[in-house]
């Protein structure tokens, strides 16, 4: 099956690495390694970032198993064939929200789109062939993105970053 540490390092490179940013208009607020303190208030590495602890590989361990706990595992990723397949649904997971993922997922399998990956997903997406689903999957995100615009235009800022971050999952 598919292994979560090439995903989690492809993902983290997306996420802008091991930083503490906040961007204007961002819905997360303020972020270390892509993990919002706004969504995730409660999330362990907080002490050390908030104690200017940054250096400590502890931290960078809690990074790697929120993201596993809370967005890999959610996704299956582990019961997923194909590991290309496994990397952009779980970077999309991360991006958008596990359910928003799984949702989207549902849509391109034919299966019920109730946001929860399930063991009848799972099958559906290991029965696709994986570039035939990579590319449709691609396609449903920008779709997505757009709507998000189009719902809200101070998130257009964010647009071509999601394109970008769509299309590198291409190649």
């Amino acid at each position: 099956m598919t292994n979560f540490s090439p995903a989690f390092e492809k993902m983290i490179r997306n996420e802008g690495g091991y930083v503490l940013h906040e961007v204007k208009g961002d819905r997360g607020g303020q972020t270390y390694a892509g993990v919002a303190r706004k969504f995730h208030p409660n999330w362990g590495g907080w002490s050390y970032i908030d104690q200017g602890d940054t250096d400590n590989p502890a931290l960078s361990e809690a990074v790697r198993a929120f993201y596993e706990k809370n967005f890999w595992d959610r996704i299956k990723g582990a019961k997923i064939k194909d590991q290309n397949v496994a990397e952009t649904i779980f970077d999309f997971a991360v991006n958008a929200g596990v359910k928003t993922a799984s949702k989207l997922v549902q849509l391109v399998v034919g299966a019920v789109p109730d946001g929860i990956i399930g063991p009848n997903t799972i099958d559906r997406v290991n029965k696709q062939d994986p570039e035939v689903f990579i590319l449709k999957y691609a396609l449903t995100k920008v779709t997505r993105y757009a709507e998000i615009c189009n719902r809200n235009r101070s998130q257009n800022k964010f647009l071509l970053g999601w394109i970008n971050r769509t299309i590198k999952g291409l190649t």
